[in-house]
């Protein structure tokens, strides 16, 4: 980019981010359609799926939209403030997605080790290949699926207590409750 042409884009930035400061819904827009490709770019190249890069893009312009009045042209450019916010946004989704990840992890295997060891798991009732095929079904699930039917139905939790956990609305949890069982009912058919 020419000097020139660099400089009209910079203060043009600091224009709408001033004017969102004093909660301009054009200058947010005008923003949004600037910016939106850019960071929903670099959001899925740290998440690496498409549907988390979506969500933290909208949490990204949340950001903005709730802390554009702090920022200040003299101690950064306009692009790389937008740039921190977006890539701190989408480490933190990636540590969280992690720590939920690990934790629906253990409290599966702790699930399954205390269902062998109460005798719950017999074999004549699901025998080891209906096991393998549910497994198999489940493991294809999107992970927000995986996770709510697992802390569900694994971790015996409650709507309520998922919602806590994952900091999730309940009606979200239970969507995703309902929509992976239908998954698996659909993929299963026919196997079982």
């Amino acid at each position: 980019m020419k000097p020139v042409q660099e400089a009209v884009g910079i203060s043009v930035d600091v224009d709408l981010l001033e004017r969102i400061g004093r909660r301009d819904r054009a200058a947010f827009a005008q923003l949004y359609d600037r910016y939106a490709g850019i960071l929903f770019s670099a959001s899925l190249r740290i998440l690496n799926d498409s549907k988390e890069a979506e969500e933290t893009l909208q949490e990204i312009f949340l950001e903005i939209w709730d802390t554009a009045k702090t920022f200040n042209s003299k101690r950064s450019k306009p692009f790389n403030w937008i740039l921190s916010l977006a890539r701190a946004k989408a480490i933190e989704r990636l540590r969280a997605l992690r720590r939920t990840f690990s934790f629906v992890k253990a409290v599966s295997a702790e699930a399954s080790l205390a269902a062998r060891q109460q005798g719950n798991w017999n074999d004549d009732l699901c025998p080891p290949e209906t096991r393998t095929a549910i497994s198999n079904a489940v493991e294809t699930l999107p992970l927000e699926q995986r996770q709510a039917i697992e802390m569900a139905f694994l971790g015996r939790m409650t709507h309520e207590e998922i919602s806590r956990n994952l900091e999730q609305p309940v009606a979200t949890i239970k969507g995703r409750i309902r929509r992976g069982l239908l998954t698996l009912r659909d993929s299963l058919e026919g196997q079982l």
